[in-house]
């Protein structure tokens, strides 16, 4: 009588194994389709889904308020009255310390940021003119305001990097004005000035 038995307690089946397998391929399949269905987000993306990018900034926690004016091709104008025309949108009006502060269970937070954020949500042909108004002083200081313009897509290229100083309560300068032709392309960059302000009746 041998002392091992060497045969095995069952039979292989191939057949048996074949459909193991093949249940295997199919779980690994399915999870795979589930995840390109449900693909997980991308945190720290902004798609801004714009074409153009302009941001008005002057120095942290100053007080004076400081406004955007822009204006487009076929009349279209923004500032804070009328944060939209057409494809052109100030998505944010910043009053300084005025609207930075907020107060809760009695302790008062500031966000010291001064800025304005302008978009041009197309490409029009025509001229764009981006203007910064003083519209209100706190301390009767003069505001250096810088100004970047970036065109976003298909990437993103600075066009555009200046300072302005506004001296006084009721200044107003030309920021950046450029053209964009039928094609789409940026030409003839330029700060010759031009009044938006006066030429609306403010």
């Amino acid at each position: 009588m041998p002392l091992f038995n060497h045969k095995p307690d069952f039979e292989l089946d191939p057949f048996t194994d074949l459909i193991f397998n093949a249940l295997l391929i199919f779980t690994f399949l399915f999870l795979m389709a589930l995840l390109l269905l449900n693909p997980p987000a991308k945190s720290g993306i902004i798609d801004p889904k714009a074409e153009f990018l302009v941001t008005v900034s002057w120095p942290d926690n100053d007080p004076n308020d400081i406004d955007v004016w822009a204006a487009g091709p076929a009349g279209a104008q923004v500032w804070f009255m009328r944060p939209q025309d057409g494809l052109l949108h100030l998505d944010r009006d910043d009053r300084g310390l005025a609207n930075d502060t907020q107060e809760i269970e009695g302790q008062v937070f500031v966000n010291p940021l001064n800025q304005e954020v302008l978009t041009i949500r197309g490409r029009p042909p025509g001229e764009y003119v981006v203007n910064v108004h003083y519209y209100k002083t706190e301390n009767k200081l003069p505001v250096p305001v810088n100004v970047y313009v970036a065109e976003v897509n298909p990437k993103l290229k600075v066009l555009h990097y200046s300072t302005v100083n506004l001296q006084q309560e009721g200044d107003e300068a030309t920021a950046v004005r450029f053209t964009i032709d039928a094609n789409g392309t940026v030409s003839n960059i330029n700060q010759l000035e031009k009044s938006l302000v006066k030429a609306d009746g403010k």
